[in-house]
């Protein structure tokens, strides 16, 4: 025991946002974005211990003021919002009260509680009470300056990530492993050569949002600041990590950032039913941990993660976010951990489904590293090479060999 509470407290200081408030974020029965993909997360983590380590400050979030959501957002939006939340009703132009994104009484609070949990988690970090942050509740990676989309009203990511420009920071990279587009998130930084947003998704061609080609690499001020490697549909572990460590590294070492903020959808899973990629638990696992390793290189440990996207409730969602806060804490829960028999029976007393029995697929994680060679027969491989072509040349890289 003594040498478990020795490596605790030599662990990263890290801040955890969590409030049961955070659930009000519900768009009604049979809506994809379910609420309870948060509590049954926070549950898991609690019931793991990961809300109780010595180096864990756990953080409530506040309702954001206007005022901060006008570094991301139009003030004309703002207001539609709030005219929503107080009476709903749909603004089609703002992508309000529409089957994806529908109207509910208290939306403007709900929403802007999101990004106040994660502006709580990055003002730890700029004030260096805590290393590391993470709120999975937030990462709604697709609103826009002026328009709601894709289950997501206020972009609480690009809320952090514009909080840490304002507090001095010259370089933020944004990396979103989420199985849609970031397109959001990338339009409203597409201009500004301070931000590398990265997005790792399943193609445009496929999936929505229907953005996110290689080809889309910054404003005319901001060439090469924008990432995007669109993977064909059914993409799976050995083809998402290849792709992930043929860019992701590279750029983002160029780039040196002093800090990254990464956006954590678990939406590629293989049992997500709205998209069409076959990842692992074990492969979003490996992704932080790599993203971890990456804070610890180059920005002396400093880390932001966000949720996302996520729609398999109970098999998918809490497992990986759990897994993620736990490398956010600096000490990652095994693989073959089992998941609690509370979370389990929880699990069953309120969704009526077997809950999984391990923390992990049980696959064989294994990809061919860039390093192998370059097949143009093989799809992931060419959607490697395009992004690889477009952007590593703006950062000095050879595209066939760094």
């Amino acid at each position: 025991m003594s040498s478990f509470n020795d490596e605790m407290q030599s662990a990263p200081a890290s801040c955890v946002v969590w409030d049961p408030s955070l659930t009000a974020y519900n768009f009604g029965a049979g809506h994809p974005m379910a609420p309870g993909r948060l509590s049954l997360t926070a549950d898991l983590a609690e019931q793991l211990g990961l809300f109780e380590r010595p180096n864990v400050t756990m953080a409530e979030p506040y309702i954001a003021s206007d005022q901060e959501l006008l570094t991301v957002h139009d003030a004309d939006y703002i207001a539609d919002v709030r005219s929503v939340s107080l009476v709903p009703h749909t603004i089609e132009a703002r992508g309000l009260g529409t089957e994806e994104d529908p109207a509910f009484l208290g939306m403007h609070e709900a929403s802007a509680r999101l990004v106040g949990g994660s502006l709580v988690a990055v003002e730890a970090i700029i004030d260096g009470s805590a290393q590391r942050g993470v709120n999975f509740s937030g990462g709604m990676h697709h609103a826009s300056r002026t328009k709601a989309s894709g289950f997501c009203i206020y972009n609480d990511a690009a809320a952090a990530v514009q909080r840490l420009l304002d507090s001095g920071v010259q370089k933020v990279a944004y990396v979103d492993i989420d199985a849609h587009h970031g397109d959001g998130t990338e339009s409203i930084f597409y201009d500004d050569p301070r931000v590398l947003t990265i997005s790792l998704h399943e193609s445009g061609l496929f999936l929505f949002p229907g953005t996110g080609f290689a080809n889309e690499t910054g404003g005319a001020s901001a060439i090469g600041s924008a990432v995007n490697v669109a993977l064909p549909a059914h993409t799976d572990d050995a083809g998402w990590l290849r792709a992930f460590h043929a860019v992701v590294p590279q750029i983002v070492r160029a780039f040196e950032p002093e800090i990254i903020v990464s956006q954590h959808g678990c939406d590629s899973h293989r049992d997500d039913p709205l998209t069409h990629l076959n990842t692992s638990v074990d492969a979003q696992r490996e992704a932080a941990l790599s993203l971890s390793a990456l804070a610890n290189e180059l920005c002396e440990g400093r880390w932001l993660a966000v949720g996302g996207g996520g729609y398999s409730i109970v098999n998918v969602v809490p497992r990986v976010w759990t897994h993620l806060i736990a490398i956010v804490a600096g000490k990652p829960v095994p693989l073959r951990t089992e998941t609690p028999v509370a979370w389990r029976e929880r699990v069953q007393a309120s969704f009526g489904v077997e809950a999984p029995r391990l923390m992990t697929d049980d696959v064989d994680l294994w990809w061919r590293s860039w390093e192998v060679g370059y097949n143009p027969a093989d799809a992931v491989d060419r959607a490697i090479m395009a992004t690889r072509k477009e952007v590593f040349p703006l950062y000095g890289l050879d595209p066939w060999f760094d």
